[in-house]
């Protein structure tokens, strides 16, 4: 049952994101932020299809820890949905993004709309430095930057290596980092197509203050995100 629930629900993913990216696209005519706004929609509509497909339900736990104006967002990156997810909830997101996902038609074109930060993985120090400097430009506006510390998608109970990019853009720019921790990938694996009934939980935990030491805003980060995923994996 699991399989033909989960093959269903790819198809009606496809479907329904299709049809959107296609609904959406005269946004491309108007203002940056009504691109933004249009994910949202999308979103809840992916974690609609979740539950009534696959009786996957998608909780939100600290929701008095989303940032209203700029700040850094350091999810646990499980699966493809820790990005969707981030749609719904946040004001005005701004995803740290790889160059290659440019290619793709309509996504890629829609990013460069909403102005998101596009990051050639090869070239180490110069994409470092570029990141930080559309960091900054970015938040010339009140966005929150989402950037995944571990950089890859990871399997549930298992510490990731953290990069050097989050420690980068909490330096440099002097706002607060707001950790999130998730069970996703228990219920919806980083490879594969199965989808397993139970609660995602997306988990927004409080702030950690700019001004803080490199080693020790790891530590702190990695620790809390960690030791929160851990918690929720058991549910």
């Amino acid at each position: 049952m699991i399989t033909v629930r989960s093959l269903i629900y790819v198809v009606a993913f496809y479907a329904w994101s299709v049809f959107w990216v296609l609904l959406i696209s005269p946004l491309m005519l108007g203002p940056r932020r009504w691109m933004v706004n249009s994910w949202r929609i999308w979103s809840h509509g992916v974690m609609l299809l979740l539950r009534v497909i696959c009786d996957i339900r998608v909780e939100l736990r600290g929701a008095e820890f989303i940032p209203a104006g700029r700040a850094l967002i350091a999810p646990k990156h499980q699966c493809m949905l820790d990005v969707f997810a981030q749609f719904a909830w946040l004001p005005d997101s701004c995803f740290v993004t790889k160059k290659e996902l440019m290619w793709i038609p309509f996504f890629g074109w829609y990013a460069w709309k909403a102005r998101m930060i596009v990051v050639d993985r090869a070239g180490q120090s110069a994409a470092l430095r570029k990141m930080v400097a559309d960091a900054k430009d970015r938040f010339t506006h009140e966005r929150q930057l989402v950037i995944f510390p571990e950089g890859t998608r990871g399997r549930p109970g298992v510490a990731g290596d953290y990069k050097p990019g989050i420690a980068a853009l909490y330096r440099e720019i002097d706002v607060a980092v707001t950790p999130m921790a998730t069970n996703a990938g228990v219920h919806w694996p980083a490879h594969g197509f199965l989808r397993r009934p139970g609660t995602i939980v997306y988990e927004y935990l409080p702030p950690i203050p700019p001004g803080l030491k490199r080693a020790e805003f790891m530590r702190i980060l990695e620790d809390r995100i960690e030791t929160a995923s851990m918690q929720l994996n058991s549910l």
